[in-house]
């Protein structure tokens, strides 16, 4: 990392990204965590979806700071399985973990809208995710008083992913991605070093897993892993997408 002190990071009261990203190519995931503490302080958050390889950045980032605040946006529409091993993520690793859930229950959506997923429609699976996602990661971020989110996406995993900055600001808060640059041998040799659990789904042949819905196993026609998510219609559920804060106000 580079010797460039945080007041240099600002220009204008707003962090310089250009300069943050350059001092932060070369950085471990562990040092870009220790980074953003010291950024940010107790205005740092994580979030975790409790999927298939959750546990690394849970593990990595509560070695340093254990009781970071983690969300947890439960759709209420996550496998048995899910909630399962969320349990057991909680305990093994002491999570201060805060879930959040939509104001709109499960059975008053269906009532109003019907089951959207079986739509067939991306306009229909983006207000779902919307409803059950996105709106209640805002709250979080807001009741929490969030200034910045540390995340555990990966450039391979998507097309939009794979563009993206470590460090970058998505509406009010900053977002850090430690392990952006990783593959699926970084995954598995860091799940192997720590003797942490992967979801059980994985067994089933899953390398994604999101609400039952809309996560399918992997197989051999697939030709990237996000095809098994939201019937192959999209890759991206808004909660790391931009602009997403400001298309909340058609959600009833």
């Amino acid at each position: 990392m580079s010797s460039v002190s945080n007041f240099s990071y600002f220009l204008n009261q707003e962090p310089n990204l250009e300069l943050i990203n350059r001092d932060l190519s070369n950085a471990s995931a562990i040092d870009t965590v220790k980074w953003a503490i010291d950024f940010f302080g107790d205005r740092l958050i994580m979030s975790t979806s409790f999927g298939i390889q959750s546990a690394v950045m849970l593990h990595l980032v509560t070695r340093i700071v254990p009781d970071i605040p983690v969300i947890w946006v439960d759709t209420g529409y996550l496998p048995e399985e899910t909630y399962q091993f969320a349990e057991q993520l909680t305990e093994k690793l002491q999570l201060n973990l805060k879930v959040y859930q939509s104001s709109v229950s499960p059975a008053r959506m269906e009532a109003k809208y019907g089951k959207l997923w079986e739509q067939e429609n991306v306009d229909a699976l983006n207000f779902y995710d919307r409803l059950r996602k996105v709106e209640p990661m805002q709250r979080a971020l807001e009741e929490l008083n969030a200034t910045a989110w540390l995340a555990g996406l990966r450039k391979v995993q998507t097309d939009y992913r794979h563009n993206i900055a470590r460090i970058s600001k998505q509406e009010q808060q900053y977002k850090i991605l430690p392990i952006l640059h990783w593959n699926s041998r970084d995954i598995y040799q860091y799940l192997q070093k720590y003797d942490l659990p992967y979801h059980p789904w994985f067994d089933l042949g899953y390398v994604t897993v999101g609400d039952w819905h809309s996560s399918r196993p992997l197989t051999a026609s697939d030709s990237h892993e996000r095809n098994t998510r939201f019937r192959g219609l999209k890759q991206e559920c808004g909660l790391h997408l931009p602009n997403t804060a400001m298309q909340l106000s058609s959600v009833a």
